[in-house]
């Protein structure tokens, strides 16, 4: 859509409606007309990108339905908007939208981003009437006019041949409804029989014709006929809005019509305006004429000196308002309506603007009309006045029993209430609600202090006016402010309680919570002890008794400790007790925060002692055990050192005669003969080592540090030395025997064994071999 525009009377067209705006928008009708208009307008438009808006303040806050609604409306794309959620964000994309719309010669007062951001209805309904201006009223031209007037133009035009159809403005003259549908059957008479429509039946009217143009013109519903109706004077700025509507839906015909009727339409202006002259001259002096007779009739200020002589000159006020204004006011606007009217068609005829005879402007009028209402207030306020002058007495006396009675209704059961002594036998959950329970009382009390204050001050006021009954009010304002006093006292008396309880209370509880962060890790703590010193032990050497034996004695060093901590833990408990001894308080239940008893602390603490004296004897007992061993080891150690480094030599030197062999072999066998009776010999001395290692290992001793030599190793080469230095006739059980004790050793000295068999191998020159040839 190509929008041509001259700028500068965009401006000079767009200031009056922005003051128009600061006056008008208030009105909570016109806003709620424009709220519905403008959405229905949007939401035509963006229909097309496959959206709307539900809120019209709400769905614009983040700016980008706004420029959506630009960018469909102009046919041009703006920048790219912000994506973001932040307050930010929303503020640059509808400044985006808002310089747009000043890059197109609209000068916006008044609003800001800002405002349109955090919802601001005034503002946001002044953005989009700014927006609806631009682009859907100011290009509208009809007859050298454009915009406002002349979409005023295209609507009387089109309306002129039908009956009780009189368009002056965009407010008052579409409230019937006749207007609407003549726009309709001006252009498609088969959608509307217009002869059916009846002017007094606006509601029919205006619903015909917003459902037809909904339905078969694609305008959508922007207006309720309930709101047009029930409203003074509807909105301009919404009626002008779906007015546009129904002028872009029938613009081509109104083009070609327009021309045709133009010349005929020139002397029938100019004959209405002449009429519509005469017609302001006549209704403006009527009613300045009402105006004078009327303003000293309420000035007039005699008073009465009996209520029903007031009474009646208030009816008779209330009949001026009800009756005899509101003509007057219908005057005033239609005044108003026809001088605009007027000044309209003659700008558009390009005729000098209308001047009213001299104190007939609508100024003069408005000025007269100030000083009526003026007048008229004061009168009011007269009137008003006189009338509570003669009620006073008997509205004070009335007053004065109803306060009295409801706050003796309040203060019934209050003394009883304060002095409960509940908080006696509660816990001190119960206590903090009552104290709760408590400051909601003296909030309902500090609340009731200027009911109080009111009694005591219509009392006084009816002693200094006389009033008959005096000696009674005083009585009972009296009993009411001694018993305020006395509630008074039994609230503090009462808090003060309650306090010292919660107190109490509260260091009770805080002992309960000190006894369980400290009885729970030393029950912790001893059933740890007790584990240990119950848990049985294994060790192999005296070092690990030794150990344990330290272990141990730490341990009992850490018992007067433990003990001193058993005995604050109690005192903890006993502190609680001599509390509730002392302060009579009364203790539902246990210590809500453990379940552990001084009585299991107590048990759990004789048993620890009762196990430490057992696992002395038990260490010492083990400690015996080990230096058993330990000698046993050392006996060992002694002697296996001694027989291992002997049996070597002899390996060795058997070793070196069955490789020399000297000397003939009678003298081998004898030499031989010689070392078996050596080596027979010593075999008590390896007896009585197998002595001592079997009591090793009757004694389960694994290992011994005294020495390298084990018992399976010495047997083994003894054996071997045998079977070296034995004759034919001993060597192979010799053999036998070596063989079956290498097959008992374990794995890694059953190959040392053939690693020895290696070394003294059966070869050609070897004494075994010799000896076996034999």
């Amino acid at each position: 859509m190509d929008h041509h525009y001259d700028p500068q009377q965009t401006n000079d067209y767009m200031q009056p409606e922005e003051d128009w705006d600061r006056d008008l928008l208030l009105d909570p009708a016109w806003e709620k007309q424009q709220r519905k208009t403008f959405t229905a307008w949007c939401n035509s438009h963006l229909r097309k990108a496959g959206t709307q808006i539900e809120n019209i303040e709400e769905d614009f806050r983040d700016g980008l339905k706004l420029m959506l609604l630009l960018e469909v409306i102009s046919g041009e794309r703006l920048a790219k908007p912000e994506r973001g959620k932040m307050r930010v964000h929303k503020i640059s994309n509808v400044n985006k939208a808002l310089d747009y719309i000043a890059s197109k010669g609209v000068k916006l007062v008044s609003i800001g981003a800002e405002e349109i951001v955090d919802g601001n209805v005034k503002m946001t309904l002044g953005m989009i009437w700014t927006i609806i201006l631009r682009f859907a009223i100011q290009d509208i031209s009809v007859e050298e006019t454009s915009a406002k007037e002349g979409l005023l133009l295209w609507c009387q035009r089109k309306t002129a041949p039908y009956k009780n159809v009189n368009i002056q403005n965009f407010h008052i003259s579409w409230k019937d409804g006749l207007g609407f549908c003549a726009l309709i059957h001006r252009h498609r008479p088969e959608l509307i029989d217009y002869g059916k429509l009846r002017k007094d039946d606006p509601l029919t009217n205006l619903n015909t014709a917003f459902d037809v143009a909904e339905k078969y013109l694609d305008i959508p519903k922007m207006l309720d006929a309930e709101d047009i109706v029930g409203t003074a004077r509807p909105d301009e700025k919404a009626i002008m809005t779906y007015v546009s509507s129904f002028y872009h839906a029938f613009s081509g015909a109104q083009k070609a019509e327009t021309a045709a009727n133009r010349i005929c339409k020139v002397l029938a202006v100019n004959q209405e305006n002449e009429q519509l002259m005469e017609d302001y001259e006549k209704l403006a002096s009527d009613l300045l004429e009402w105006i004078r007779r009327t303003i000293p009739w309420l000035e007039n200020r005699a008073p009465e000196n009996t209520m029903q002589a007031m009474q009646q000159k208030l009816e008779d006020f209330r009949d001026y308002r009800r009756l005899h204004k509101p003509p007057k006011v219908q005057e005033k606007c239609q005044l108003e309506i026809n001088f605009n009217t007027l000044q309209t068609k003659l700008r558009l005829s390009n005729r000098p603007a209308f001047m009213p005879s001299e104190g007939k402007m609508v100024s003069d009028i408005n000025n007269a009309w100030g000083g009526l209402e003026q007048a008229e207030k004061g009168y009011e306020e007269w009137l008003l006045n006189e009338i509570r002058r003669l009620e006073r007495l008997d509205h004070l006396a009335e007053k004065f029993r109803q306060k009295a009675s409801i706050h003796e209704s309040w203060t019934d059961g209050k003394e009883a209430m304060l002095q409960q002594k509940d908080y006696e036998t509660a816990t001190l959950s119960e206590i903090k609600a009552l104290l709760k329970k408590h400051e909601a009382f003296e909030s309902d009390l500090a609340a009731h202090q200027d009911r109080v204050e009111q009694i005591a001050a219509i009392a006084q006021e009816l002693n200094e006016l006389d009033y008959y009954d005096s000696p009674s009010v005083n009585a009972r304002c009296q009993k009411i402010c001694d018993q305020w006093d006395n509630l008074g006292a039994l609230t503090q008396k009462r808090r003060e309680a309650l306090e010292r309880t919660e107190k109490l209370l509260e260091t009770i509880d805080q002992l309960y919570l000190e006894y369980a962060k400290r009885a729970a890790p030393f029950n912790n703590w001893m059933e740890g002890a007790m584990e240990d010193l119950q848990d049985t032990f294994i060790v192999h050497t005296i070092e690990e008794i030794q150990g344990l034996t330290t272990a141990h004695e730490q341990f009992k060093a850490t018992l007067p400790d433990a003990d001193k901590e058993r005995q604050a833990i109690l005192g903890i408990h006993n502190e609680v007790s001599k509390i509730v001894q002392t302060y009579h308080v009364n203790m539902a239940g246990t210590n809500p925060y453990t379940t552990i008893t001084p009585q299991e602390i107590n048990g759990k603490w004789e048993h620890v002692r009762q196990l430490v004296p057992r696992r002395d004897q038990a260490l010492m007992e083990e400690h015996a055990r080990q230096q058993q061993n330990e000698r046993l080891r050392k006996q060992f150690g002694a002697q296996a050192n001694v027989i291992g480094p002997w049996i070597q030599t002899k390996m060795e030197e058997i070793g070196r005669i069955s490789i020399e062999m000297h000397g003939t072999l009678e003298d081998q066998l004898n030499h031989l003969r010689q070392y078996e009776k050596s080596i027979v010999n010593y075999k008590p001395k390896i007896d009585q080592l197998e002595g001592d290692h079997q009591q090793i290992q009757e004694a389960l001793i694994f290992d011994n540090k005294h020495t390298n030599y084990t018992m399976e190793v010495n047997i083994l080469q003894c054996l071997f030395l045998q079977c070296n230095a034995s004759s034919s006739d001993t060597l192979r059980p010799c053999l036998k025997e070596f063989s079956a004790s290498a097959r008992r050793l374990p794995q890694h000295l059953f190959r040392r064994q053939q690693s020895i068999l290696q070394h003294y191998r059966v070869g050609e020159y070897s004494i075994i071999h010799f000896l076996l040839r034999l």
